[in-house]
């Protein structure tokens, strides 16, 4: 059922409107006496979700028992992180989620729908596994806040994705994360209906109609003077969801006539803290990207390549080396083959060749760049090229130079018409 609509690729929704539209959904829902909130992390800063969590525990009060960002295998919000992004919401209420061991399983989709979906590609089970805190925790209302935005291993992020994935554990995770990227990333990048996305509503359809979950998922738009939220959709189905991808991608696509030679990409340091993060200005801006062309990634925050001491072990070891040797790695190394998550982002942070990538790091050495596969090159001297406080999202000339900017990769999706079919 759909309890709030709102939205428009022109539309502004402030602080009241929000609050506003999620507490009428909540009216129509009824008093409820435990409640828990899955928002994602602070690396969905400006999905609003922060804020939303934030109305529904002033709403429910006491009724409001958990909090549990849904953390994937990210590292754990601290407490700055928690207070930005929650404002004065209990440091009490928050749980961590643990995708290696805090999980339950409520079902195992089949090897032969896997085998449909991927073509072929992958004759394996997929658990659908959420948070012990979901499965046993005997709530009587799970509201799941996030943002639709275009995404890399499911095609367009949230709904079911924050619950399967966000508190999954680590073999749901994994494969869903490498069913991606065997696909192709291409292939699935701004689309809603996907082979993962295929497998999260089995899953959800199968094993979890006894869990009371409700869907509030905002679309955000990027603007000169910063992020806009042009629309907010609440059910408890899937309709919430297919308002946002219809919106998102008016919203959130940036359709090209002519690829693109040269690109720069800022990275927030409050939201991009590793490659697996980071690499989103290559998911994003790669369908966009000229033969030959080249990607500079200005990435003050940049500290690590994984947001798991494992999978930035894997990313370390074995690099960006394209998907076929990638496919092989996984075949020759048991390592590798335990941990299809982090083969999936080496595969999706791959450019198979076609153009070159130049991170510029706050923290990363120039040898730890180029072990895994990725140009170099100093920060202060780039950002001081490509000053982010004077260029403007989109063309820009610098010192007589061409180059196409984007202020926040996370925020869209940018490809030439012929590359999206």
């Amino acid at each position: 059922m759909l309890y709030y609509s709102r939205g428009s690729e022109h539309d502004n929704l402030n602080t009241d409107d929000l609050k506003q539209g999620l507490h009428a959904a909540l009216e129509t829902l009824g008093k409820r006496q435990k409640v828990l909130a899955l928002p994602p992390d602070i690396t969905r800063l400006h999905s609003r979700a922060g804020e939303l969590t934030r109305y529904a525990w002033q709403y429910y009060g006491k009724a409001m028992t958990d909090v549990l960002p849904a953390l994937g295998t990210h590292f754990a919000m601290t407490e700055p992180e928690i207070q930005k992004m929650f404002g004065d919401v209990p440091a009490g209420l928050f749980r961590i989620h643990d995708w290696r061991n805090g999980f339950a399983t409520l079902g195992e989709v089949p090897p032969a729908y896997i085998r449909e979906v991927s073509e072929g590609k992958l004759d394996w089970s997929w658990p659908a596994q959420v948070s012990k805190l979901i499965a046993e925790g005997g709530h009587d209302l799970i509201l799941s806040f996030g943002q639709v935005v275009p995404h890399e291993v499911i095609g367009m992020a949230s709904y079911n994705k924050n619950i399967f994935v966000g508190t999954g554990g680590s073999e749901g995770i994994n494969k869903s994360h490498f069913l991606g990227a065997c696909y192709g990333m291409e292939r699935i990048m701004g689309r809603a209906d996907t082979p993962v996305r295929k497998v999260l509503n089995y899953a959800s359809d199968h094993f979890a109609r006894h869990l009371p979950f409700v869907h509030a998922l905002t679309v955000v738009g990027a603007t000169q003077a910063g992020p806009v939220t042009r629309g907010l959709f609440i059910s408890d189905d899937i309709e919430c969801f297919h308002k946002a991808c219809e919106l998102a991608l008016k919203v959130n696509f940036t359709m090209l006539d002519e690829p693109l030679k040269k690109v720069v990409v800022y990275l927030d340091p409050e939201e991009f803290k590793s490659t697996w993060l980071g690499n989103k200005s290559i998911y994003r801006t790669r369908m966009a990207m000229a033969d030959g062309g080249e990607l500079i990634v200005l990435a003050p925050g940049l500290k690590e390549f994984g947001e798991d001491k494992g999978i930035d072990r894997m990313i370390r070891k074995y690099g960006y080396v394209g998907t076929p040797k990638v496919l092989q790695l996984v075949q020759d190394n048991e390592d590798l083959r335990s941990s299809l998550g982090a083969a999936a982002h080496l595969i999706h942070g791959s450019t198979e060749g076609r153009f070159s990538v130049t991170y510029c790091p706050g923290s990363l050495t120039k040898q730890e760049i180029e072990s895994v596969n990725m140009q170099h090159a100093d920060l202060r001297t780039m950002m001081a090229q490509y000053d982010p406080k004077k260029l403007q999202n989109g063309p820009n000339t610098v010192a007589g130079e061409d180059i196409f900017y984007i202020s926040n990769p996370g925020l869209g999706l940018w490809s030439t018409r012929a590359r999206f079919k």
